[in-house]
């Protein structure tokens, strides 16, 4: 079986998010699947097979970390419709069906790709003492996210803490579903990024991923209410980084990227 690694959320080697994507006849048991992920030892592994025509979407699709299943991911949904379009499989519109329901990539001519989410719901909470501790960072407010999601979405100062920050990953395992994502607004727009951020997801075997697709439906509307605007553009990562783009639209967020593919080999050992 051919399997790919792509880095999405940029359009080089070796920046964005890496993700494996595998591309299948049909879903063979979970612990197989949670072995190759294993293996592949990236964030993510996407897995993906098609559907037969005429349903609600054309490709079934699922995520695994090292450790676990994820609920919605955006690297890897990106990554699987590079490889479709690459692999001329799937060409403009994709309809991909997850466990939090039904998503849709475009692929535009000029090499991106936007995707449909659902937005995420922000519930403001009071800020637990133990986070701002593991962090080593003062907090300047915090919301929790939808149950796709399950993350805490962490404001901090400004742009020079996020990047500096060195958390303390085990004491934060236990304080969210599946992460903590700091965000700031970006010290100077004009150089082309209107907020920054990074994520953590020790409770699922991460301790930072680089560029986390899912945590900018939360990010959108958050940063939307804060600058005015519906159209922006999020740098995340620490040594390895990319861009988002964001549109909030009500329940839904666009999330445009692009992705290049790094490496394309076999997979040996079949279910």
């Amino acid at each position: 079986m051919r399997i790919r690694i792509v880095d999405a959320f940029t359009d080089r080697p070796f920046q964005g998010n890496p993700a494996g994507v595998l591309l299948l006849d049909a879903f063979p048991d979970d612990a197989w699947l949670q072995r190759v992920a294993a293996e592949v030892n990236l964030s993510e592994t996407a897995f993906a097979h098609p559907l037969p025509p005429g349903g609600d979407a054309d490709w079934a699709l699922r995520w695994f970390t090292p450790t676990a299943e994820v609920d919605m991911c955006g690297h890897g949904t990106l990554a699987t419709a590079h490889v479709l379009r690459e692999a001329d499989l799937a060409r403009g519109t994709v309809r991909f069906a997850a466990r939090c329901g039904v998503l849709i990539t475009r692929a535009a001519e000029d090499g991106t790709i936007t995707m449909d989410f659902p937005t995420s719901e922000l519930t403001p909470i009071e800020a637990p003492p133990e986070v701002g501790r593991a962090l080593g960072a003062e907090i300047v407010s915090v919301h929790d996210t939808s149950a796709h999601i399950g993350d805490l979405l962490v404001e901090l100062a400004d742009e020079a803490t996020v990047r500096n920050l060195r958390p303390d990953h085990a004491a934060l395992r236990a304080h969210s579903r599946r992460g903590v994502i700091v965000t700031a607004p970006a010290e100077d727009p004009a150089r082309g990024y209107d907020f920054v951020s990074r994520g953590f997801f020790p409770a699922v075997g991460i301790d930072e991923d680089p560029v986390t697709g899912s945590a900018h439906t939360a990010l959108a509307p958050f940063w939307a209410a804060r600058l005015g605007r519906t159209r922006m553009t999020g740098l995340q990562g620490g040594a390895r980084q990319g861009l988002v783009e964001v549109e909030p639209a009500g329940d839904r967020t666009l999330l445009t990227g692009r992705a290049v593919t790094v490496i394309d080999g076999e997979l040996l050992t079949a279910p």
